[in-house]
């Protein structure tokens, strides 16, 4: 029997799918997941994610600041300075601020922003990831933190550890079980809290 998708369900995957095109074509801008390795620099992963989910949710699903604060766990200000960063200012400043471990809200909103109008204006195509995509994902595990959102929805934070290792339980990044990961916390407050102890438990 065929699955039928509400359209809610189709709305949130379309989200889902173009937030992760946003994304790697930010990477890609980037230099590619090599540069972030190279740079020992993967906290850029989940900062990057979500400007990409905030540029989404705002341009394609017209989400206020507080809705973009409240489904990625940011404050509205970090939103805010992501929705108005300039991409421009943004790439001037960029190779310096890659050394930055923990890079800015406007950094990563203008990458996302970029990466979002070159998607719109048809030039999406992931040249640099068409030979290196699949060990680049490999290495880095680029896209598990849209799984790790997506598995996640309709949770209600704060939220136990173990709920969110049942959800992520099979999500592996680097031969590693997010799931299994995720249980060493008790508890989590909200999803960037997650994302950032995840990211953290993968470098180790």
């Amino acid at each position: 029997m065929p699955i039928i998708l509400g359209e809610e369900e189709i709305r949130e995957r379309d989200v889902d799918t173009q937030a992760l095109r946003v994304f790697l074509k930010a990477l890609e801008i980037l230099g590619g997941p090599r540069k972030l390795i190279e740079l020992r620099n993967l906290t850029w992963v989940t900062s990057l994610m979500e400007a990409a989910y905030a540029i989404v949710l705002a341009e394609e699903a017209y989400k206020t600041e507080d809705d973009i604060a409240a489904f990625l766990g940011l404050t509205r200000q970090t939103v805010r300075n992501i929705l108005r960063a300039d991409p421009e200012l943004v790439m001037m400043k960029l190779e310096g601020e890659l050394q930055e471990k923990t890079p800015k809200a406007h950094t990563a909103g203008g990458l996302a922003k970029l990466a979002y109008r070159e998607i719109k204006e048809g030039r999406d195509a992931l040249v640099f990831f068409a030979g290196v995509i699949q060990e680049g994902a490999r290495i880095l595990g680029v896209g598990w933190p849209a799984e790790v959102l997506a598995r996640l929805k309709g949770v209600r934070y704060p939220v136990s550890g173990a709920e969110v290792a049942e959800r992520l339980r099979g999500l592996r990044v680097r031969d590693r079980d997010l799931g299994e990961l995720a249980a060493r916390r008790e508890s989590y407050s909200h999803p960037r809290e997650i994302l950032h102890f995840l990211a953290e438990a993968l470098r180790d």
